[in-house]
């Protein structure tokens, strides 16, 4: 009887395979897509297409059409109490009526009015000039009173002060002050649309947490570049709403401004209708007022998305 010790002797070689053993699966290596086939749209050709139909697919899901669902909805109830005889003609005209002046506007030169584009355009440049130094007065004044105890003491008060003057009291004062020509009407609409956005620039900087102060000396950040990185940052939620409400402002005081002595404008058009006693005008001016305000506010919106786009509320 033979004894294999193991690690004596030569190793043992091993069993050959029999002749009728299957041969091992190979597994068969994946093969390199080919590119460049002329079957499949190149890229190139392929990224005008996606890009329509992403854009067409943001506008569908997105936010912006469905805001315009609820005016929709209130010309055509308005459409229905004018049809039904709810509401007197008379007093409010029904749509039809309004687009077939708005059209008349449009397109005829009328002696009285002018067109409807020209006064349009007569009122944005008065409403541009006249938001565009009030905002940069806001701001500028909101960052000193905001940013140091004296520029508080010193601002603050003659602001708050400035809050509660009604805006149809100091046009004879403008008057007196400055003429009939173009400069009080700018200073109204500068003065109104500049105390909503100082109040909310001056609450966003003072909401800023104080605890970045700390970290920004601890991290060695000079004034210029606290104020750039951490303040500005902090404020512009709270800046946003104010331009917001600041437009909104600045365009209730361009209809007050416009009463003052001119021939031009969406507020000179209110004026003659109503001498003329003509309400579809009116209310053709009316509308417009609400169009280039939801513009305006849409504007606003598109800025805050982007400008916040880190920032998670409660509808997301």
């Amino acid at each position: 009887m033979a004894i294999s010790v193991t690690g004596l002797g030569p190793p043992a070689e091993a069993p050959a395979p029999l002749d009728n053993a299957p041969a091992p699966a190979l597994v068969p290596e994946t093969a390199p897509a080919e590119t460049g086939s002329p079957a499949e749209p190149s890229a190139h050709h392929r990224a005008p297409a996606n890009r329509r139909r992403g854009l067409a697919s943001r506008w569908l899901h997105g936010p912006g059409w469905r805001r315009w669902l609820s005016p929709v909805l209130l010309l055509a109830l308005w459409q229905l109490a004018s049809s039904t005889g709810v509401v007197s003609a008379q007093k409010v005209p029904p749509p039809a009526t309004v687009w077939s002046t708005a059209v008349h506007l449009v397109t005829t030169d009328t002696a009285a009015y002018g067109t409807l584009q020209g006064a349009m355009a007569a009122s944005l440049v008065r409403m541009a000039i006249g938001f565009s130094i009030g905002a940069t007065a806001a701001v500028l004044l909101a960052m000193a009173a905001g940013l140091s105890r004296f520029g508080e003491y010193a601002l603050d008060p003659p602001m708050q002060m400035l809050r509660t003057l009604p805006l149809f009291g100091l046009v004879p004062v403008f008057i007196v002050w400055f003429g009939i020509g173009q400069l009080p009407k700018v200073l109204l609409i500068a003065l109104a649309a500049s105390v909503p956005l100082y109040l909310n620039v001056y609450a966003g900087i003072r909401s800023v947490d104080g605890r970045f102060a700390e970290l920004s000396r601890v991290l060695g950040l000079g004034r210029l570049d606290f104020v750039r990185h951490v303040v500005l940052p902090g404020a512009l939620p709270q800046a946003l709403v104010g331009l917001r409400q600041s437009l909104g402002a600045a365009w209730l005081a361009l209809v007050v401004a416009e009463q003052l002595n001119v021939s031009n404008g969406l507020g000179f058009m209110i004026s003659q209708a109503t001498q003329f006693l003509q309400n579809d005008v009116i209310f053709v001016v009316l509308l417009v007022y609400t169009v280039l305000g939801l513009c305006t506010d849409a504007l606003v919106r598109v800025m805050e998305r982007r400008a916040l786009v880190w920032r998670r509320g409660l509808l997301g």
